[in-house]
């Protein structure tokens, strides 16, 4: 599930190929209607579903000269982003000290 709340773009739930089809959709059009962060706090279970789609509103960002950053990657995110070896190619924002 995706809600919005002013420029952040918040994920929760499940990101599996069962339900990655219909969060593609739904985050390609919050990016185009300018997001800057995607919150991945919310998200309860993931497999590598969400590397691809959260590469895909990447490029839609780019596509759209617009610059996105991930805030709360899970830790299972950030291992397959490490084992597909782009872990250091995604935006992660900083952490408020």
């Amino acid at each position: 599930m995706i809600r919005r709340e002013g420029d952040r773009m918040l994920v929760s739930g499940r990101v599996t190929l069962a339900t990655v089809g219909s969060l593609l959709d739904s985050g390609l059009n919050q990016v185009r209607d300018g997001v800057r962060v995607v919150d991945l706090a919310e998200v309860a279970e993931l497999d590598s579903s969400l590397v691809a789609v959260v590469l895909a509103w990447l490029r839609e960002a780019r596509r759209f000269d617009r610059t996105l950053e991930l805030a709360n990657p899970p830790q299972g995110f950030s291992t397959l982003a490490q084992l597909y070896g782009i872990g250091d190619l995604l935006p992660v924002a900083e952490q408020p000290q």
